[in-house]
């Protein structure tokens, strides 16, 4: 059976968000408090984290001088998290480019209505509600092409995970009972149903079977 050819249009997106799991960085401010902002903008190769950051947000100020963070992942249910820090930021005054859309709020964990949680190997906080945290070290920033993004490489240094999502003996992270929250042109889904696996899964029951 050969599969339906899709019918193309130019199409005319506002953003170009096609889904990818969202992000909560943690991150410690100049007096020691903690600052948490909501991401979606990432990808990883090996140990390795780049991130993409608003250049305007206390959250780069941060980690330029403080680089020790916490990437956590929530699941499908903390989706409002996100949105409450969504206008929220940690930096005062607030940005002009931001004033209009932006409220400054010393205490975002409060704000998110989130539970910060003592990290072992870096200063900032992990989201306790979130069941996959890395704790990572900021290695390099580099400003984007204009100026309004920072590119930032973190190394993960320690991976903390709920024992609902780790393969019993493994420590492997299960991807069947993981389900990041999917971030798709500002709009939340629960992941969808498995389809397949690679070649180099560890944990798959046997090779994938393909035409």
């Amino acid at each position: 059976m050969v599969a339906e050819i899709p019918s193309h249009v130019v199409a005319h997106p506002h953003v170009l968000y096609v889904g990818t799991p969202a992000f909560l960085v943690g991150s410690t401010n100049p007096d020691g408090t903690a600052n948490l902002a909501a991401a979606s903008s990432s990808w990883a190769l090996g140990d390795m984290l780049c991130l993409g950051i608003e250049a305007d947000g206390q959250t780069a100020l941060n980690l330029a001088e403080r680089p020790g963070i916490t990437v956590n992942y929530p699941s499908a249910p903390l989706w409002p998290a996100l949105v409450r820090l969504s206008r929220l930021t940690g930096r005062s005054p607030v940005p002009a480019a931001k004033a209009d859309r932006y409220t400054f709020e010393p205490d975002k964990f409060t704000a998110a209505r989130l539970t910060p949680q003592a990290s072992e190997l870096v200063e900032a906080p992990r989201v306790a509600e979130c069941l996959l945290q890395f704790e990572a070290a900021v290695r390099r920033m580099t400003p984007g092409l204009d100026g309004s993004y920072f590119m930032v490489e973190a190394e993960v240094v320690r991976v903390h995970a709920d024992e609902s999502i780790v393969q019993p003996g493994s420590g492997e992270i299960d991807p069947r009972a993981w389900h990041p929250l999917v971030y798709a042109f500002r709009h939340f889904f629960d992941r969808g149903d498995e389809v397949g696996w690679l070649p180099s899964s560890r944990i798959a029951p046997h090779p994938p079977v393909i035409d």
